[in-house]
């Protein structure tokens, strides 16, 4: 038996012993050896730990395990029990952690085999996953173009075909853009729904684990297993896990659906917008009504995040000084000592750093930090008042496809726009989606982006899942058989 795509058919297939998880974890280090070489997604492949992984499973199955035998990546800032964690950064080059998230133990509870570690931007910051101290990713639709970011080398692994499931984490945008730009599904859950144990931190009120998948069927599943409370996590919400499979019936039939459109009128590639038109047209065709909503506060949804972002990432960074944590540098003083240490990081982080300390310095916390707090909740206010009026709000998720590698890499205001739809989600707390909804006139993927009110990602899966239907997903070449 030849061993199937969907995670779904993985389960049934190693639960009925059809095929075993041994060789479906056999069939995904193969494919990962032959695909992923020029694309680069992954930074660490743990073949004996995944095989021993899945024997084990074969030995013992739990029939009722969600992803019984099913292969999963994970970003490199998702901490594994002895398996290398870097985060795309010199500074834990080495870091081995001794425990594992909390999404990870999930995942083993689940039934799911870990086969390795994806690469992103350097802890994180970044749209393109061309700031890993390792190398950027390649697109698989067009390899001289970026996946997106911060979790480009999980959006790759899934678009590529290595494995059906990956989990990434979304501060800004880091799951929904690669996501958008690689063809596949990406959620990013509302704050709180997803513990951050074993997460490495970014910005604190902002960061959220989340899938990738390429249906909406495997995302739910995915969703579903690592959704929930975790005393570990002082900020973990302890609403109840719905059944997230039972939302997807395929019926849209009276969703109301809100457009934004005073923010579409610049800055959108013709053939973004056209594909953003034409799922919507497909929704409606479904049952959906569409109705004009009004975000007046979101054009400074970009400002106000890089502000409190880069805040929060200097006061979470300042910790890797090669004393407490970090890779130490050899050096006699102990001014020498942090100061060749925190030299390993990249120009992004010290780009963030630099601004995020400025803004929180004496003088200028009033200015800056303060405002963004005040400007972030009246975000959130005109959201709250779009959900009295509709179900969720759409936008394209990205307002252009993939950018070739190095385009933007030295104009940092050009990537930071690329997160011109994602960050008010972030800065809200709000669940959204990307949904694969075409190509632009070069072929390059178009994500269609819905936002619900919190804790109500079952919706935005029965939307993905009713878009799914009548717009079926395309692979790029690297996906083929």
């Amino acid at each position: 038996m030849s061993v199937p795509e969907r995670a779904s058919d993985i389960r049934a297939a190693v639960a009925t012993k059809a095929i075993s998880a041994v060789e479906v974890c056999r069939a995904a280090l193969d494919r990962i050896a032959r695909i992923d070489p020029p694309l680069h997604a992954f930074l660490h492949v743990d073949a004996d730990g995944a095989l021993a992984r899945a024997a084990e499973i074969d030995r013992a199955p739990a029939a009722d395990a969600p992803l019984l035998g099913v292969p999963v990546a994970l970003k490199d800032n998702i901490c594994t029990a002895g398996v290398r964690t870097t985060a795309g950064s010199r500074v834990l080059e080495h870091y081995t952690p001794p425990y594992s998230a909390a999404v990870v133990e999930r995942l083993e509870r689940a039934g799911a085999v870990i086969v390795g570690k994806t690469n992103c931007d350097e802890f994180a910051m970044g749209s393109s996953t061309e700031h890993s101290a390792f190398g950027p990713t390649r697109n698989p639709w067009a390899p001289d173009r970026t996946p997106g970011g911060s979790s480009g080398g999980s959006a790759v692994a899934v678009a590529a075909g290595m494995v059906p499931l990956a989990l990434g984490s979304d501060t800004g945008g880091s799951i929904r853009q690669p996501a958008a730009l690689c063809g596949v599904l990406g959620l990013k859950p509302t704050y709180g729904r997803v513990s951050r144990y074993g997460l490495i931190a970014f910005g604190s009120s902002l960061d959220q684990i989340g899938p990738f998948a390429r249906s909406a069927r495997d995302l739910a599943a995915l969703f579903g297993v690592i959704a929930g409370h975790d005393p570990r996590d002082s900020t973990s919400a302890t609403a109840a896990v719905p059944d997230y499979a039972a939302a997807l019936t395929g019926d849209v039939r009276g969703l109301t659906i809100g457009v934004p459109r005073d923010l579409l009128s610049e800055g959108v590639e013709p053939g973004v917008r056209a594909a953003f038109d034409a799922s919507l047209d497909a929704l409606r065709e479904a049952g959906a009504v569409l109705r004009d909503v009004a975000l007046p506060h979101a054009p400074l949804a970009i400002p106000v995040y890089y502000l409190v972002a880069n805040a929060e990432a200097s006061s979470n960074l300042a910790r890797y000084d090669g004393v407490r944590y970090g890779t130490r540098a050899e050096s006699s003083t102990l001014h020498d000592v942090y100061y060749h240490s925190r030299a390993r990081f990249g120009a992004e982080v010290k780009r963030r750093i630099m601004i995020g300390t400025f803004v929180l310095s004496a003088g200028y916390y009033d200015a800056y930090y303060l405002k963004a707090h005040q400007v972030r909740a009246l975000i959130r206010r005109d959201y709250d008042e779009a959900f009295t009026h509709v179900d969720v709000v759409a936008l394209p998720t990205s307002p252009t496809g993939a950018f070739r590698l190095g385009e933007r890499t030295d104009d940092p205001l050009q990537m930071y726009l690329a997160d011109v739809f994602t960050v008010s989600a972030n800065l809200a707390g709000l669940p959204a989606i990307s949904i694969p909804c075409g190509v632009t006139d070069g072929g390059l993927p178009v994500g269609l982006q819905l936002t619900a009110k919190p804790f109500d990602e079952a919706t935005l899966l029965k939307g993905a899942e009713a878009l799914e239907r009548r717009q079926p997903m395309r692979r790029p070449d690297a996906g083929r058989p």
